[in-house]
């Protein structure tokens, strides 16, 4: 049995059917999204690739074993029916990504925060603030 999708029917242009199933379509990648990390002199800044993503899908905590695990339940979806037409390509995606990312020993977990802004994911992890200047001590000797 033959899928739909590669049957001929002599009314469907053969050059259309060459441009559905070419490399010109975007196709259904299930890879990780893009992940940049950069490091500022007060904190680390993890930026992930979530186009179409609501902060509503995307959860984030720091576990057990002090690693930053990410979460994000990814759904493409147009709802609208048209009862006058039918597909010849549909690639809505639904997807799930989850990653455990470990932590420098310098994170202030206490102070992480996120945000969802033009399609990315950023994570901002404070470093601990270093003491500065410590004040010595002069030992007496006995």
């Amino acid at each position: 049995m033959t899928p739909a999708m590669y049957r001929r029917n002599s009314w469907f242009p053969t050059v259309f059917d060459e441009f559905l199933n070419s490399d010109l379509m975007n196709t259904v990648s299930t890879t990780a999204p893009s992940v940049n990390v950069k490091e500022t002199e007060k904190a680390y800044i993890v930026e992930l690739a979530a186009p179409g993503v609501k902060k509503e899908y995307c959860r984030i905590h720091v576990d057990e074993d002090h690693n930053l695990c990410v979460a994000i339940e990814n759904k493409f979806e147009h709802k609208e029916e048209d009862k006058h037409s039918h597909y010849l390509r549909r690639e809505f995606s639904y997807t799930n990504y989850e990653q455990k990312y470990s932590l420098p020993d310098d994170v202030n977990e206490e102070e992480i925060n996120a945000r969802v802004e033009d399609g990315i994911l950023t994570i901002e992890l404070p470093k601990l603030q270093k003491v500065v200047g410590k004040a010595t001590k002069q030992i007496e000797i006995k």
